[in-house]
């Protein structure tokens, strides 16, 4: 990698669906960032590979997991999550601003 990434100067912000920008992906480590506007959501998935930790760097929003029974939790900027491997997850931006969330993924061994 030879220069430092933003992730606020060239948002990717679309109105009908939830934009997802790769920043980085190496053998061990992949980074994405997420875009929501107000009222998008991130449907149910599960981590492809290892645990996944989200950092939200703008807005607000909910975060659902679902590992056999459904839990909500509320997120903010600052906020980080941690998803394990094989726990489902959805992200829901409910909030009137936009919400910026980057995850990272370190595959298993």
């Amino acid at each position: 990698m030879s220069k430092a990434e933003t992730v606020f100067q060239h948002a990717v912000l679309d109105e009908h669906s939830v934009c997802k920008v790769n920043n980085f992906t190496g053998p061990d480590l992949t980074a994405n960032t997420y875009y929501f506007k107000p009222g998008q959501s991130l449907g149910y998935r599960t981590p492809l590979g290892g645990d996944e930790v989200f950092v939200v760097l703008q807005g607000q929003g909910q975060f659902f997991l679902n590992n056999g029974q459904e839990e909500a939790v509320e997120v903010e900027t600052g906020s980080i999550m941690y998803i394990p491997a094989g726990v489902k997850y959805k992200i829901t931006n409910g909030h009137a601003g936009d919400m910026i969330c980057t995850a990272v993924q370190h595959p298993p061994h």
